[in-house]
């Protein structure tokens, strides 16, 4: 009987081997993951409000100037600010149930995170990123009539 001789397969066999492997094991993304919201929308409103007031307060801003602002734009006053906190509500809640979106909020324009906020199609995302503007501009001290569209 003759002996076979098998050769090692070669570096590049090899790599070839698990990359073809690897893309034979991925599944394209199911419709229900592809229509999968933002995890931010999830993000409790009572989590993301201290933030907001810590970057303002390093800036020598107050709590009262950021309650503006979200009064501004959303409508929240006072007490009815006061029972979101407490609720936790989400993001997406929070904005759903708002008293009066103001009709000024179109004017903000910018970057936040990298990312245009007029461009932004995500109507949700779009007013999340609009109060990210907003403080971000209290944070670097503009003036109040400024920052409120006036």
């Amino acid at each position: 009987m003759a002996a076979v001789i098998k050769k090692a397969p070669t570096k590049k066999a090899v790599t070839r081997t698990k990359a073809t492997k690897a893309t034979a094991t991925k599944k394209p993304p199911s419709s229900a993951a592809a229509a999968k919201k933002p995890r931010v929308y999830t993000i409790s409103f009572a989590s993301v409000y201290p933030l907001y007031i810590q970057k303002a307060e390093k800036k020598g801003r107050t709590k009262a100037e950021v309650d503006e602002v979200i009064a501004w734009l959303t409508g929240y006053k006072g007490a009815a600010l006061q029972r979101v906190l407490d609720a936790k509500a989400d993001l997406e809640t929070f904005f759903a149930k708002a008293p009066r979106m103001n009709p000024k909020a179109s004017l903000i324009t910018g970057v936040v995170c990298g990312v245009r906020v007029e461009a932004i199609d995500d109507p949700l995302m779009q007013k999340i990123r609009y109060l990210d503007k907003l403080v971000d501009e209290l944070a670097k001290g503009k003036q109040m009539a400024s920052i409120l569209r006036q």
